[in-house]
């Protein structure tokens, strides 16, 4: 559970690297892993598992959520979305831990970093890879910084998809094989939706300050009980997906053990459907559980196969 604001704001302050970590949010990066996991267990499971690229890809992952969080957290506070009646984590650049300045000190330190490990991957896979890690770096920057901020537009989920989804998967599948196959894209689709499902928890919880700020995410849009609905097919369709793989053969049978995450997914489908306002937090929080879970099962299935 999240602490109070104040409460968190006051220790960071004593302790600079506590600013940074409310910066960096460690709690998104179980769903940054995940796919990361998938595409490396399916790797593994075809004999072509490779450890450098696989290592590579991970950090880059890692580092392109936090370059996401950072952007998010200055961007969004010179847009004048973070206001006093902001339910989510503390920010730092709106309650003055750290300057904007030196908030995008650090957004340009981590995506040079992502960078220099993509030239890595370059170099072992070709340019190509370059050009696709660029664009999740624009991406990470452009959900809500930028002259055309995607979040604002309504764009994040789709957006969320496509880079959690299939550049994830696919990418670090094909970064280690060369190559890529049926059961990478389809499995691509599972944990693009579940932390696609994150994203639409954050925006079910926001939506009244969203609206009031103008911000037009999909929540606001459509209103909270067709997001509640959204968020239900997002996590179902995850399952059946993976239950449509297995029965058609793409994924061996073992693979059904990722299903043992299904409580875990049923325990945040009712939060959600029974939550509002802050305490949604917690439900979040289970989301990219839930996929970090659904990843590391899907790996044990595998390797038992």
């Amino acid at each position: 559970m999240d602490q109070p604001a104040s409460t968190t704001g006051e220790r960071a302050a004593r302790a600079p690297l506590g600013v940074w970590l409310l910066a960096i949010r460690p709690r998104t990066l179980p769903a940054a892993a995940s796919t990361v996991i998938i595409g490396t267990a399916l790797a593994w499971y075809h004999g072509r598992a490779s450890l450098g690229p696989a290592l590579a890809a991970l950090a880059i992952a890692l580092l392109l959520q936090i370059a996401s969080n950072l952007a998010n957290d200055v961007y969004d506070d010179e847009r004048g979305a973070d206001t006093a009646d902001r339910l989510g984590p503390t920010r730092v650049t709106s309650s003055g831990l750290l300057t904007p300045a030196q908030v995008k000190t650090g957004l340009v330190i981590v995506l040079a970093l992502a960078f220099a490990l993509g030239l890595y991957l370059a170099w072992v896979r070709g340019p190509l890879v370059l050009l696709i890690g660029i664009a999740a770096m624009i991406a990470a920057v452009a959900y809500t910084g930028g002259p055309y901020p995607l979040g604002y537009h309504g764009l994040g989920e789709l957006f969320v998809f496509i880079f959690f989804g299939p550049t994830a998967v696919v990418g670090t599948y094909w970064v280690q094989t060369g190559t890529t196959n049926a059961a990478a894209w389809l499995m691509s689709v599972p944990i693009g939706l579940i932390i696609t499902g994150v994203l639409v928890v954050n925006n079910l919880r926001d939506i009244e300050q969203d609206r009031a700020v103008g911000k037009r995410t999909i929540a606001v849009r459509i209103g909270a009980r067709a997001t509640r609905a959204e968020y239900v097919a997002c996590i179902a369709s995850a399952y059946m997906i993976l239950i449509g793989a297995i029965v058609l053969g793409v994924v061996p049978v073992a693979a059904a053990v990722a299903l043992l995450s299904a409580p875990l997914a049923y325990r945040t489908v009712r939060s959600v459907l029974a939550l509002e306002g802050a305490p949604l937090n917690q439900a979040l929080a289970a989301t990219g559980q839930t996929g970090l879970a659904f990843s590391l099962l899907f790996a044990i299935g595998l390797a038992l196969a």
